[in-house]
């Protein structure tokens, strides 16, 4: 089921709430009563949810909803009461949690290239945020994410060489979470501790299943 945490700020405490395949399907592809009712069931208030293109656009929310359905890949609240969320399937959830206001992108390979990490970031310290934490949702882990040699060594040589890894059967990987914990360091933000791996069953998978459904990481403020 959900994994729930929070981190206090001087401002409130931020709820973090990673779901799993127990809790329903988040794919934004979804519309009506049933995707507002898994929703709802985590946390009942309107949401700001993205299309995620693996780029590094990030969205401001300052009232409940306010950019949902938007064309970006992160997205930013200083307000308390404001869900902001985004959907994976083995790409990492990040959350960054700042004094004054938190962020959560979607953090494909794509997407740590792009620098949606760093792009969060900035927003996060636009609104007057300095870094508390940063916290990663489930996501692909090494031993189950073989990576094309090329791709990976230009990964490599922006992050440096703990991206690099060995799957189990001993062919080349790439470590996610050692890459956004790179790009976090980069941007100022502690590194985040290694989350479960979405190859495990309780997961939605694409690549270790070919799943179509998507787990959320929703962060929101509530005030002190």
């Amino acid at each position: 089921m959900a994994d729930k945490r929070v981190v206090s700020t001087p401002s409130g405490v931020v709820h973090v709430v990673s779901t799993d395949r127990n809790d329903g399907d988040f794919a934004v592809s979804l519309t009506g009563p049933e995707f507002a009712r898994v929703r709802a069931d985590v946390v009942d208030a309107e949401w700001t949810w993205l299309r995620q293109v693996h780029g590094a656009d990030v969205v401001v929310a300052s009232t409940p909803g306010e950019g949902a359905g938007e064309v970006a890949d992160a997205v930013v609240t200083a307000k308390p009461g404001v869900p902001i969320a985004v959907t994976t399937a083995d790409c990492a959830p990040v959350v960054l949690v700042g004094t004054t206001a938190v962020g959560v992108a979607h953090a494909g390979w794509k997407g740590i290239m792009a620098g949606v990490i760093e792009a969060t970031s900035d927003q996060l310290r636009s609104l007057g945020a300095e870094p508390i934490a940063a916290l990663c949702g489930p996501c692909i882990q090494p031993a189950d994410y073989e990576f094309g040699p090329e791709a990976l060594d230009e990964i490599e040589e922006r992050l440096g060489t703990r991206v690099r890894s060995t799957t189990r059967k001993g062919t080349p990987a790439l470590d996610m979470t050692a890459a956004v914990a790179a790009a976090c360091e980069a941007a100022g933000w502690p590194p985040p501790d290694r989350p479960k791996c979405t190859s495990a069953p309780s997961y939605f998978s694409h690549r270790t299943r070919g799943d179509v459904g998507r787990q959320t990481t929703v962060a929101w403020i509530e005030p002190a």
